[in-house]
């Protein structure tokens, strides 16, 4: 089967990892095995990019960029549209793939491969509407008006929980706008990124498009200190840590560049006394436990009103009894494995860390043993009630490990525990009571980008603009306007009369 799927997506033993879009850059500075968490077993290598390797790289987009920003914007909508025609036909290998080397279930994975599809429409009719605005001029016969204008070359750092839509978000709406774009995929999914340049290769090709338009560079961070210290690239947009971002963010501004950054989260559902438990159910558990607690909306805290904490707690044992873990590609399965051995020694310590604090773990966690969990990355997904004020609960941990904790009174108190966090990407409230909703979705309510209302934190739509706050680090990629991060305004003023009125009355006479 995996066989199967890898040959359709182009990708072999040993993959050049650096691409101009149109050809392959032979690499000599070594490669990055890739082994799937699912089994454990080597899928393929791809090929580490060099310095001069990537210099080469930009030096092409730079070159590429100069045509692709005077084509028509429609006309690049249609190159974008293509691809999302190329991603239809490839959806079942792509997401066979993104399972099998990320670990996430299959259906997650034809789910983020439809994101790219979807985001694909979505800059089809985008590059229709790249609109600016007009002004009235204080000044007679003068029209002002403003437009907006791509930036350069793009770079785009993704992460491995979502190792092909991140990109798809950066990138089909940067190309639209008239930018090109250089990518970093996560070395821990490195064939992924290959595979969605394989697919697009045949695009470009077809329809001409100059070399460099869509570039991919391989590596660890080293490689991303190359792009985020390297003026030639106007915009970074990295998604990762916290951590990561901090250095991305103090880099790019150091030499006056623009950075977009999507960081962690550490989401909370709020569970009101008149909220349906019935959604609670679905909306806590698949947004504890999918893509095994790696996504950076996963739901990490539940903020249960003290009247209703014994119930959801009971729904909770029932419903975690119920999770059937192994692998990802068998669409039984409701949680696969974490991405690596890293990943467990951090869920293991940050349970050790809870307890060690007081939490009361009454669905314990573990790592599983057995020929079903023989690559050592499948583990117990757990809950713990812990108090609000626990240092581990102020923490983004990529794993299935769900914190509970009760509050009092008003709606006002949960929104402050919510809020008391660093982090702020998404949440929720679970509530029936129209008040309650509101002021969770008023000012004083969720400091976070997302707030939904009787639906989970994790699972966004591309027509909404995706980021949060805080130390999630404040960027906006996919739908709304999301895509004036990608472009530069310009204001113009046309004079259209015989005489030169200065601004603001003043007179200049010679």
């Amino acid at each position: 089967m995996q066989t199967t799927f890898l040959k359709k997506l182009g990708l072999k033993k040993v993959n050049e990892g650096t691409s101009t879009g149109l050809k392959n850059i032979k690499s000599k500075s070594g490669k990055i095995d890739s082994y799937s968490p699912v089994d454990g077993k080597f899928i393929g290598s791809v090929t580490v990019t060099s310095k001069a390797d990537y210099n080469k790289v930009i030096k092409t987009a730079e070159s590429a960029f100069q045509q692709w920003r005077t084509m028509p914007a429609p006309k690049r909508g249609e190159i974008v549209r293509q691809y999302g025609d190329a991603l239809r036909e490839n959806k079942d290998a792509l997401g066979r793939l993104v399972s099998y080397e990320m670990g996430k279930s299959l259906q997650e994975g034809y789910g983020e491969v439809q994101e790219m599809i979807d985001i694909c429409d979505f800059a089809v009719g985008l590059s229709r509407q790249l609109y600016g605005l007009t002004m009235h001029s204080e000044r007679p016969n003068h029209r002002m008006y403003e437009q907006w204008h791509p930036l350069g070359v793009v770079g785009i750092i993704s992460a491995f929980n979502f190792p092909v839509a991140v990109w798809a978000w950066n990138a089909m709406i940067a190309m639209v706008c008239g930018d090109v774009c250089v990518w970093k995929g996560s070395e821990k999914t490195p064939l992924c990124s290959i595979a969605c340049q394989n697919i697009l290769h045949k695009v470009l090709k077809a329809n001409k498009v100059p070399e460099g338009v869509s570039c991919i560079i391989t590596g660890d961070y080293k490689i991303g200190e190359l792009m985020t210290t390297d003026k030639r690239l106007p915009l970074i947009s990295a998604t990762g840590s916290t951590r990561m971002g901090k250095i991305v963010g103090a880099t790019v501004a150091e030499r006056l560049g623009r950075s977009l950054l999507e960081l962690g989260g550490n989401n909370a559902i709020i569970i009101t006394p008149d909220a349906d438990l019935d959604l609670v159910l679905t909306g806590a558990v698949f947004g504890a436990v999918g893509t095994c607690g790696q996504r950076c909306t996963s739901t990490r805290r539940l903020i249960i009103h003290e009247k209703v904490y014994n119930k959801v707690k009971n729904i909770l044992t029932k419903a975690y009894a119920q999770l059937k873990i192994g692998d990802p590609l068998n669409p039984k399965m409701h949680v696969g494995p974490l991405i690596d051995q890293d990943a467990v020694a951090k869920y293991q310590e940050s349970i050790k860390l809870a307890k060690e604090e007081g939490a009361n773990f009454f669905l314990d966690g573990k790592v599983l043993k057995g020929k079903k969990y023989s690559s050592g990355c499948y583990v117990q997904p757990c809950v713990a009630e812990v108090n609000p004020n626990y240092k581990i609960v102020q923490h983004e941990t990529f794993a299935p490990i769900l914190y509970i904790m009760k509050y009092k009174g008003s709606v006002d108190n949960a929104i402050a525990i919510q809020n008391k966090v660093p982090q702020g990407l998404s949440s929720a409230i679970m509530t029936t009571n129209l008040r309650e909703a509101e002021a969770f979705l008023s000012a004083a309510g969720s400091d976070c980008g997302i707030a939904n209302v009787n639906i989970g934190t994790s699972g966004a739509e591309i027509g909404g603009a995706f980021g949060g706050e805080k130390e999630t680090g404040g960027g906006r990629e996919s739908g709304s306007d999301s895509w004036k991060a990608y472009m530069r305004r310009q204001t113009n003023t046309i004079n259209y009369s015989k005489e030169l009125p200065l601004a603001q009355g003043i007179e200049f006479n010679l």
